[in-house]
């Protein structure tokens, strides 16, 4: 077939990510803690521990991680609400989403009976911000987890291995690879993939939101997803050096 180009920002090639960075130890209270930019946009990501497990999971012998999301009031261009009361269902959606993704590669018996919050609040959304969490909130765990097992709390670090998120899409007919909030908001087909460091899908998130997507384009967005994610998987393992931990 004949592919199609479009002009990105920064000069981006079609299958290229926007520049990753992601800072650990930003935070003196938080066991483990990052900072995470796709480009413009930044999440802060911070782990903490608590003892013991939610009600329905106590006497399991088992630990538990679950996740937060919020966007701060100037992340984006018009003020957002804090989230008081009653949440947002995108926000409760997306901390769901980390969660399931952070205990696919955590070996919760290996745990213990404690609890392990990540918070990932986004400082600055220019697309992207539930991949930045998730590919955020690994670093933070891992950190945390290694905090806790330096304290003596457990005996090994519970983590069977790595996750990272990225979007794809379509734009103009284009085929993209981690799309901005310029690119998201235009798109014709939106997706996000999660999976871990061996190749193995946690989530395919997709939607052909001005138009349907065959087999064939499928295919195509999770290859170039798949290279995203290989990148986000070494930058993770480049700030924490999990690999040598084996």
């Amino acid at each position: 077939m004949d592919y199609m180009e479009i002009d990105r920002a920064n000069g981006r090639a079609m299958d290229e990510m926007r520049e990753v960075a992601l800072t650990r130890e930003v935070l003196k209270h938080a066991l483990g803690s990052c900072l995470v930019e796709f480009g413009d946009t930044r999440v802060l990501c911070a782990a903490t521990i608590e003892e013991g497990v939610p009600g329905w999971r106590r006497a399991s012998r088992a630990g538990w991680v679950t996740a937060e999301y919020a966007m701060l009031p100037a992340s984006t261009g018009r003020r957002v609400p804090r989230e008081r009361a009653s949440r947002k269902g995108r926000s409760m959606e997306i901390e769901r989403l980390i969660g399931r993704s952070l205990r696919t590669v955590t070996n919760l018996r290996a745990l213990g009976e404690y609890t392990v919050t990540v918070d990932c609040d986004v400082i600055q959304a220019d697309g992207g911000t539930r991949t930045a969490a998730v590919t955020g909130a690994w670093v933070a765990l891992h950190d945390a987890l290694m905090a806790w097992v330096e304290a003596g709390k457990i005996a090994r670090l519970p983590l069977t291995g790595q996750v990272a998120a990225v979007s794809m899409g379509v734009v103009d007919g284009c085929e993209l690879l981690d799309l901005d909030y310029r690119e998201d908001s235009r798109a014709e087909v939106d997706m996000n993939l999660v999976a871990t460091d061996t190749g193995e899908i946690v989530e395919i998130q997709g939607t052909g939101e001005r138009t349907p997507f065959d087999r064939q384009r499928l295919g195509r967005l999770l290859d170039m997803g798949d290279k995203g994610i290989e990148k986000l998987i070494g930058l993770q393992n480049q700030v924490t050096a999990f690999r040598d931990e084996d």
